[in-house]
């Protein structure tokens, strides 16, 4: 039982791929749970009290637990102490920023991993507990349903069918092992089955079929596909906002146009709206610095903390919110006062960035007024100045910086002379022909996130959405000593058609963006100029003029809403001096999908290998549990023994001779008494009657021939004869095993290889009930159908008696 429930967890688990990014967190989790399944299963055998078994279990996972995580701050290793608290502590809370910060798939660090591991081993803890003492096997897949659903939140592709055909087969071994390897003695007929109980099978399943059906059409959530396999399971309901911690890939791969917003602009050409600026970076992710002390309240006049110069581009927006919720309010850059909002809202000098102190953005409508620098590329070339009138924070880098990431800028940028000659060589490399736009390569490939071990497998794979190219030129920027940060937002979407007029302007084109256009885009920073937009993306948004010369076209798009996109201006053909491609550390770009192949393939194989054998390990399981001793019950506070349990080891043991005869051939039939049955097998050439006085073997067929009649006087004896009694029941108990014993011998003698093999791995006897329960819901469905023909015919038989009769 023990092995089952390690087997369905682990199976389960094998959908949090692609909620981690890697296979590094699996080890941990193998090991946690086979050790606490070893632990239950040595305390159940040592027949410990349910209650205490259950608690040796959690213990075993405190234990475990420390040992892998804490075992520097622990005791001999495992005995947790105060550090071991301390740096629980820390785990838990670098857990807690992972789940807010990041998506999936998330960096495996020590904090989210140990979780994962903790609940993976109360989930273990919780099915033993359903399953063995309280006697609820089939509850126990609540415990696999919810390793399944976290997977199917998280992950835009649901949970997966390998996790969920794994679950599914351990859930299976589970309930074979409490109903299959388990007679249950207080049942009146000759096996370890009721005769209603695949009435009862039947009628649960055709029940749990239907509600698997509808419940995904009743509860709001399932958007499409079927769980768990199918799209993303999201109990929230549909984001109608766009998630700063750039969370852009959900809202991306979301078919529907949710969270719309329409603006109007004074611009020449449509704007990109800008909601929150992101540009602290740690190294595991990117996140926003909302700068609570330096935020001021009332953006009714704003001006940003750096320098600007005298020429600039005025311009005049109106936006829509509509139902877009979220804190920060998207306006284009830069804004120098928004008009019309209602509630309280504070901006950051440092980024502009707009939020809400007590309310969100859904049903605002505002007039923001902005103004750019005029910028063109000779502007920009001229500025080689190193900045001074911003923060040392935005060309800050961690430590943690892959080679790969380095050796990229460093080849890029070689020959660029000023910041805005390696700002260009590096868009023009991210939006040439090696690279490509697409939305489902991170998640297939394993790297959707935006950490540096993340940014290195992008730049191997060379495909990716918004938010890799852009954290690949903020990073490579801050490389190569040019400030840095990430504008999230809306790319500038497409016309409506229609006009907006305002006060003291011409009538301005209506522009509308939704959640396919949700956009990443880096901003560099150039002394005497500000913060510059660059759009380093393939195939998505507008190329500014000033970044578009030279620029070389970009690659294939997998983009699927590329027809909502406005179309930047023409770019001229590539330069012919193409940047030489970088080779990553560790092999070319297949690496990572090479060892993934291999996984999934080992992993497919280990399954496989598990089906195949299954019918043996059932049939042996299943002779194990039947041939066990009897046990006599321990009562009182004395220990003494009390009343044996009820006398059926000469039953069990009839049944197991049953099916081995009919593994090699010899089935029972039902109308023959018991000792017909005997008398035939005896008779048979399976046990080797016909040749026992001319074979070598003859004398170990006889043995077969006298256990087969041994077990026979037993049964009938009691089953029809009077009670026996305890130390009776005990010596046929520990006798029946030898007997069998005896028989398979017999049989393996007289029997072909090819009859021997298919005892062992596909055993008649087994197989047989599998397929007569597989095949049940057919045959139930036709007795309902043939019940329906027949009321249909009597029904209209009778229509026409009672039209002659009234003739």
């Amino acid at each position: 039982m023990s092995a089952a429930i390690a087997f369905a967890v682990l199976g389960a688990s094998l959908s949090l791929n692609g909620v981690f990014r890697g296979w590094a967190w699996l080890v941990p989790a193998i090991t946690t749970v086979c050790v606490v399944g070893l632990t239950l299963a040595v305390l159940r055998a040592l027949r410990v009290h349910p209650v205490l078994t259950t608690l040796g279990g959690v213990l075993a996972l405190l234990f475990i637990l420390d040992f892998t995580f804490f075992r520097p701050e622990s005791i001999a290793g495992f005995i947790p102490s105060g550090a071991t608290l301390d740096t629980l502590g820390q785990f838990l809370k670098r857990a807690g920023e992972t789940v807010v910060s990041e998506t999936a798939p998330v960096s495996p660090n020590a904090g989210i991993v140990f979780v994962a591991c903790a609940a993976l081993g109360l989930v273990a803890v919780l099915i033993d507990a359903l399953a063995v003492p309280l006697g609820m096997p089939a509850t126990s897949g609540l415990g696999l349903l919810a390793v399944l659903v976290f997977p199917a939140i998280i992950k835009p592709q649901g949970g997966g069918l390998p996790g969920f055909l794994a679950a599914a087969v351990g859930f299976i071994l589970i309930l074979g092992c409490s109903q299959w390897f388990a007679p249950d003695s207080r049942l009146q007929t000759d096996n370890a089955h009721g005769t209603g109980q695949l009435k009862r099978s039947i009628v649960i399943g055709g029940v749990a079929l239907v509600l698997g059906l509808l419940l995904p059409l009743a509860v709001p959530g399932f958007e499409r596909g079927t769980f768990p396999v199918g799209s993303r399971l999201n109990p929230w309901g549909v984001s109608n906002g766009l998630n700063p911690m750039i969370t852009l890939g959900n809202s991306l791969r979301n078919p529907s146009g949710d969270g719309s917003i329409t603006y109007a602009t004074s611009s020449t050409a449509p704007v990109y709206l800008r909601s929150v600026t992101i540009d602290k970076f740690d190294g595991d992710t990117w996140a926003p610095d909302d700068r609570e002390a330096s935020r001021r309240i009332g953006p009714g006049r704003m001006a940003p903390d750096y320098p600007l110069p005298s020429d600039l581009v005025r311009q005049v927006t109106v936006v829509d919110a509509g139902q877009f919720t979220s804190p920060y309010l998207p306006v284009p850059y830069a804004p120098t006062a928004v008009n019309g909002l209602s509630g309280r809202w504070s901006w950051d000098p440092a980024t502009l960035s707009i939020r809400g102190e007590d309310g969100t953005t859904r049903n605002q409508q505002y007039t923001v007024y902005s103004a750019l620098p005029a910028l063109t590329s000779a502007t920009l070339s001229q500025d080689n100045a190193k900045p001074t009138s911003i923060s040392q924070d935005f060309i800050q880098l961690p430590g943690n910086v892959p080679d790969i990431v380095k050796n990229t800028a460093k080849t890029v940028t070689a020959g660029a002379n000023g910041n805005y000659a390696k700002a260009m060589a590096i868009q023009d490399y991210l939006r040439s022909s090696q690279f490509s736009y697409s939305l489902q390569a991170p998640v297939q490939g394993g790297y959707d996130g935006n950490g540096m071990s993340v940014l290195a497998d992008f730049l191997q794979q060379k495909s990716g959405y918004c938010v890799h190219f852009a954290s690949a030129m903020a990073v490579m920027a801050r490389l190569e000593g040019i400030p840095s940060r990430i504008a999230v937002g809306y790319a500038p979407g497409h016309a409506t058609g229609a006009t907006v007029a305002v006060a003291g302007q011409e009538p301005l084109p209506e522009y509308e963006v939704d959640a396919r256009d949700a956009h990443a885009w880096p901003e560099l920073y150039f002394e005497g100029v500000g913060w510059v937009a660059f759009e380093p993306t393939p195939s998505r948004g507008v190329v500014p003029p000033y970044a578009s010369e030279p620029v070389a076209p970009g690659g294939p798009s997998t983009n699927l809403h590329d027809e909502n996109l406005a179309q930047g201006s023409p770019t001229p053909p590539p330069s012919t001096a193409a940047v030489p491609p970088v080779a990553g550390p560790g092999g070319g770009p297949g690496a990572a999908t090479g060892s993934a192949s291999v996984l999934y393939v080992t992993a497919a194989a280990l399954l496989v290998a598990v089906l195949a054998a299954s019918p043996r390990l059932v049939r042996s399981g299943i002779r194990a549990r039947r041939l066990r001793p009897a046990r006599t019950r321990q009562t009182g506070a004395g220990g003494a023994a009390g009343p044996a349990p009820p006398p059926d080891g000469p039953v069990l043991a009839w049944t197991e001779l049953q099916d081995l005869a009919t593994d090699y051939g010899v089935p029972p039939v039902p109308s023959e008494t018991p000792r017909h049955f005997a008398a035939r097998l005896s008779n048979s050439a399976a046990l080797g009657a016909p040749t026992a006085a001319a074979s070598p073997s003859g004398t170990d067929d006889d043995a077969g021939q006298r256990a087969v009649a041994s077990l026979t006087g037993d049964f009938e004896r009691q089953r029809y004869g009077p009670p026996t009694p305890a130390n009776t029941a005990a010596d046929q108990a520990s006798a029946a095993a030898v007997r069998i014993a005896a028989v398979r011998a017999a049989f393996r003698r007289n029997a072909s290889w090819f009859a021997v093999f298919r005892a062992d791995w596909f055993p008649p006897s087994l197989m047989s009930r599998w397929f007569q329960l597989l095949s049940s819901p057919f045959r139930w469905l036709g007795g309902i159908s043939a019940a329906a023909a027949r009321r249909a015919a009597a029904s209209v038989a009778r229509l026409f008696e009672a039209i002659r009769w009234r003739r």
